[in-house]
C-alpha cells in the first residue's frame, strides 16, 4: 500500500491529514486506539511545518507519504522550508511543572513516544521526516 497526500501550509488542511489517517488505518485494518495516536502524531508534525517552515504569509506545499508493507507503517512528511531536523530538538522534560517547562518540545515527545522510529534528512533542498510504526499486533482480527 502507498498512498500520496499534498496539501498546503495552512491550519485548514489538517482535516485532510486526518483523513488521510482515517483511509489508511481502515485500509490496513488497524485499532482505534492507534488510528488515534497517529492521527495525534501527523497533526503534531504536520502543524509544526505550517507554523516554523516558511515566513507569514507565504504558500507552499507539504507533502505527506504513507507506505506498508502489512508489517510496518512509514510516514514521510516533506516540506521546502528552512532546515530543521526535529530528532535533534530535546524532548519536553515530563518531570517539570507543565506551567514551568520552556515552550516546545512536546511534538516530538509524543512522536518519539508513539513511533517506533524517527529519523530526519536534509535532500536537494527538502525536509524529509521518516516515521516508522510497527503495526502487526494492532490489527483488528
Amino acid at each position: 500500500m502507498r498512498k500520496e497526500l499534498r496539501l498546503k501550509n495552512q491550519m485548514q488542511e489538517l482535516e485532510r491529514v486526518n483523513q488521510f489517517v482515517e483511509e489508511i488505518c481502515e485500509e490496513l485494518n488497524l485499532g482505534m486506539e492507534l488510528q488515534l495516536n497517529l492521527n495525534l502524531v501527523m497533526e503534531e508534525m504536520v502543524v509544526n511545518v505550517i507554523s516554523y517552515a516558511y515566513p507569514e504569509g507565504k504558500v507552499a506545499d507539504i507533502e505527506l507519504v504513507a507506505e506498508s508493507d502489512g508489517k510496518e507503517l512509514t510516514f514521510v512528511l516533506s516540506d521546502q522550508g528552512k532546515e530543521f531536523d526535529p530528532t535533534l530538538r530535546e524532548a519536553a522534560d515530563m518531570d517539570v511543572n507543565p506551567a514551568e517547562r520552556d515552550l516546545g518540545g512536546m511534538g516530538i515527545y509524543i512522536v518519539k513516544n508513539i513511533m517506533n522510529e524517527v529519523s530526519y534528512q536534509r535532500l536537494e533542498g527538502k525536509n524529509l521526516l521518516t516515521m516508522k510504526k510497527d503495526i502487526l499486533e494492532s490489527k483488528n482480527d
